[in-house]
Order: C-alpha cells, then sequence, then structure tokens
C-alpha cells in the first residue's frame, strides 16, 4: 500500500495540488505611453542553460495581463529579483490584483527605478530597472521561436486557436514568453561574492514562493543560514582522461601532468573542457599541453568570468 495520498490535478496545480517552492520577481515592461509597469511573477525558469549562441528565462502568464499585453507589444522586459523583506514583499502583492491599470497602481508604487543599462548604452527604449532589486536581468523575448511573431496584443478575453506549443500564445488564456537574455545586473556586493568566491553568509535574502493557496493569502518564508554540503568528488583514472584526451585532436596533445589537473572533472563534462584546451593550444600555437598551460587556461577562464 502506499504511503501517499493522491490529489486530484486541476487548474493551477503548482499551488492548489503542491506545495512547489518559487522565486519571486517583479517584471517591468514598457506601458503603451512609455512609462514602466511592474508585475509580479513566480512562474520563471531558466531556459536555455548552455549549448547555443544565447541564454533564456521562460515566463508562463495570463495573456490578458499587463506584463502579457507589453511584451507582445515590445518585446522587452525585465526581471527584478526582490529581498524578502515583509515590507518589500507586501508592496510586491499590492502590484498583484489581476486587472488593475499601470495608471491605478504605478502611482501607488514605492519602488524605485532607474534607467536601463541598455538604454543607456543604446538609446533604445526599454522598461526601467528596479533600483531596489538584488538583481536583474534586462532580457528580449524571441517572437520567431514557434511561429509566435504572428502574435499580437489586444485580445484581453482570451485569444482563439490555434496556440503554439511553447513560445506566445498557448492557450485561450495562457502564454510562454522565451526571454533571451540581454543582460545580467547585480549590485556590486553580491557580483564580488560570485566572482571572488561564495561563501554562506554572502547569499542574498530572497524569499521563497508558495504562491496564492487559501484565496486570501499569497505564502511565502524568508532565507534562513545557507548550509553548504560538499561535493561527493569522483576523481578519473589517468588512463580514461588519457583516452579521451588523445581523441580530442589529430595534432594537440597532453603531457599527463596536463591531465591529472582535471582528473575532477565529471565524465560527462570532460569532452567540453578537452575541447576548450584545444582550442586555447590552436590560438596559441602550442601542440603539446603541458600543466604549465593548463594554469593559463585557468586563469583566462577565470579573468573572463571577472569580467
Amino acid at each position: 500500500m502506499s504511503s501517499f495520498e493522491n490529489l486530484r490535478i486541476v487548474d493551477n496545480f503548482y499551488q492548489t495540488s503542491l506545495f512547489f517552492p518559487m522565486p519571486t520577481v517583479l517584471i517591468s515592461t514598457l506601458c503603451e505611453d512609455g512609462s514602466t509597469n511592474l508585475g509580479p511573477y513566480s512562474l520563471v525558469q531558466p531556459y536555455y542553460v548552455a549549448g547555443k549562441d544565447y541564454y533564456a528565462m521562460l515566463l508562463c502568464c495570463r495573456n490578458s495581463s499587463n506584463t502579457a499585453q507589453n511584451i507582445l507589444r515590445t518585446g522587452k522586459c525585465t526581471l527584478n529579483f526582490i529581498d524578502d523583506d515583509p515590507k518589500t514583499f507586501k508592496e510586491a502583492v499590492k502590484l498583484s490584483w489581476p486587472g488593475d491599470r499601470p495608471a491605478e497602481k504605478m502611482p501607488k508604487c514605492r519602488f524605485r527605478l532607474e534607467k536601463s543599462m541598455i538604454e543607456e548604452e543604446t538609446g533604445e527604449a526599454r522598461p526601467m530597472v528596479m533600483s531596489d532589486a538584488i538583481q536583474a536581468m534586462e532580457c528580449t523575448w524571441m517572437r520567431e521561436l514557434d511561429g509566435a511573431d504572428r502574435d499580437v496584443p489586444g485580445e484581453l478575453n482570451g485569444y482563439e486557436g490555434p496556440y503554439h506549443d511553447f513560445n506566445g500564445i498557448t492557450s485561450k488564456f495562457g502564454a510562454h514568453f522565451i526571454l533571451k537574455i540581454d543582460k545580467i545586473l547585480m549590485k556590486k556586493k553580491y557580483s564580488d561574492a560570485i566572482i571572488n568566491g561564495v561563501r554562506a553568509k554572502d547569499f542574498p535574502s530572497m524569499p521563497v514562493d508558495y504562491g496564492y493557496r487559501d484565496s486570501k493569502n499569497f505564502w511565502f518564508h524568508r532565507k534562513t543560514r545557507m548550509r553548504a554540503e560538499l561535493l561527493q568528488v569522483r576523481q578519473a583514472s589517468l588512463a580514461s582522461v588519457r583516452y579521451a584526451a588523445d581523441r580530442a585532436d589529430d595534432k594537440v596533445k597532453f603531457t599527463d601532468e596536463a591531465l591529472m589537473t582535471i582528473l575532477g572533472v565529471p565524465r560527462v563534462f570532460l569532452p567540453l573542457v578537452l575541447k576548450g584546451c584545444v582550442q586555447w593550444a590552436k590560438e596559441n600555437n602550442v601542440e603539446l599541453i603541458d600543466a604549465s598551460h593548463m594554469k593559463e587556461i585557468n586563469d583566462k577562464r577565470a579573468k573572463e568570468k571577472k569580467k
């Protein structure tokens, strides 16, 4: 006999049939009059994380919301990550009521806004960024994916099909937006931590949201002290890494000392690491990579990360 109960799967299952932890972001978009609207969302997540020529997030939302209508029109938005101060969360909830127009709610909004970094650099019209955010992601909707470039704003009582599978208008009342990440902005305190090495005390205090559950409240909890659990490092044998390295390129080779520096790389990532080393070697006219070269490669990666 199962130790679980079987819950019925219904609309908004992530909050009606589950306890599902989510982030809380305020998405800024451009209104028709050029002003910035803020809308709180939790259904955001990484989408393209590697292996493509750009990185992307995925947003799921009502297609009649101010946020969705603005994205359909301009293709631009910014994901602003807030802190977990109860006053901040209370202010975010004030912005969440469906049907409130930006002209009605934004004059009462207490969050500070500043000009987009992309707009400052290029002059392109962009939604403003929350000065009070811990970090922000300036994004562009990839409207050409899944044929969503034909989707237009204006339908506030539901869109008729046919619907897309994963981008644009995906149901009568729903939308999904694949958002290319143009810039990641972060307050210096936290960017320094990422560059220099994160400790438990360096993690920002950000809320975990459990959604609108009882027709009365939004539920969230604040960050407690972070705990670290050491990875179980599994070193490969020199022979197995040598086998992969000898097949990475027909000209560029590795010394045993060089390969000893990457024994801890998980097997699934080893071809990618070797490929990067081979590329560096060809750019620097090196045919035999030794330990000193591996140090140069690692130093180069560290500098690129810092940039």
